[in-house]
């Protein structure tokens, strides 16, 4: 699952109609909370109109932008109508009871992050898309942040040297994402439906992994500090990456006003990231100077979830996804050894 606003469209909002001669394609979407309303109007915005429904009638926002869509309250039912592809957005520690039939189906799949809250039925996941050649895209849309994928580039071309350290840091007041609910009741706050900020922000542990590289030991601390929860509402996350850097990661549930950074370190730079205004400063010590990256005029979070779907059409249509159910499950093993380490009070070495 994710968070949180209302989507708002900015006024570059760029709207794409399917490619002359392409196939007509038919869409599912179980769970309509906010995630799956975000990726139904991005789908609209995108020229696909053949969507069908799974619900459970649970949602706690309005009805209005679902009217005339068909809906259905089976899961067997909705797969009856051969969907091309499957959108997994209900709550967490629910979606493995669709994505796996859905594979079963030979739908592909894009499978809200985390992909479940334990690794129990990950592999008879896996082996139904391999049965079925059912291709999974997992929703970590952080990928699809211009400035984060510029940072991806400039690594690759080894512009700050060889990686040393990293530091990623969101914090984000709980109460807030979702006003119009009780923030208690919501999947981020309920262990049954695999919340806590562990797994609801696991975004830092996925695109450390694509920036940084595979980790080989973690220890971590959580803890439940300020908002009288049933799961942890603060983490901090020590890493030890295989090539050898150092990283940390902090997450909590709790800060005002709302930060979410990142900070790479390297033998001859450094590399500054807000996703507050979506800058990334590059330091190079042979230039003794900053220089700024910017994304493109009048960008707003949403713009990463249209290049996701847009991404995850051409997933639809054959190409290979950049995030895969591999990356997803990778990014779930990092989120339950920080479980794990905070349990234990030790390191955790996690299998590369």
């Amino acid at each position: 699952m994710y968070l949180h606003r209302r989507q708002r469209r900015s006024p570059n909002w760029r709207i794409s109609t399917v490619p002359v001669g392409a196939k007509t394609m038919k869409f599912l979407i179980a769970g309509l909370g906010s995630i799956g309303r975000r990726h139904l109007r991005n789908l609209r915005a995108l020229g696909e109109n053949d969507i069908i429904l799974y619900r459970t009638h649970r949602s706690t926002l309005p009805e209005e932008e679902l009217s005339g869509l068909p809906v259905e309250t089976d899961l067997q039912a909705a797969l009856a109508h051969k969907p091309d592809a499957v959108i997994v957005a209900n709550p967490t520690a629910l979606h493995l009871e669709v994505a796996i039939p859905a594979a079963q189906a030979g739908c592909h799949i894009l499978l809200e992050k985390p992909i479940s809250h334990s690794l129990a039925r990950v592999d008879e996941l896996e082996r139904a898309a391999q049965g079925s050649g059912s291709r999974i895209l997992v929703g970590f849309q952080f990928r699809f942040h211009p400035t984060l994928r510029q940072a991806a580039a400039l690594l690759q071309e080894g512009r700050i040297g060889r990686v040393l350290s990293v530091r990623a840091h969101w914090g984000e007041y709980l109460p807030n994402w979702h006003p119009w609910e009780d923030f208690r009741q919501g999947y981020a706050a309920r262990p049954d439906l695999g919340g806590g900020v562990v797994l609801t922000l696991c975004h830092p542990l996925d695109y450390l992994h694509w920036l940084v590289g595979k980790v080989e030991t973690l220890w971590a601390m959580t803890a439940a500090l300020h908002l009288n929860l049933p799961v942890e509402d603060t983490a901090e996350i020590g890493l030890r990456f295989a090539n050898g850097a150092l990283g940390s990661v902090h997450l909590d549930y709790n800060q005002r006003p709302p930060t979410h950074s990142l900070e790479i370190i390297g033998t001859e730079g450094t590399l500054r990231w807000d996703n507050r205004d979506g800058i990334l400063h590059e330091y190079r010590a042979a230039e003794n100077e900053w220089k700024i990256y910017s994304p493109p005029p009048a960008f707003e979070r949403n713009e990463m979830f249209i290049e996701e779907m847009r991404h995850f059409l051409e997933v639809v249509r054959g190409a290979p996804p950049v995030c895969t159910l591999a990356d997803g499950r990778y990014a779930l093993q990092i989120a339950l050894a920080a479980h794990e380490s905070n349990r234990r009070g030790c390191a955790v070495r996690l299998t590369l």
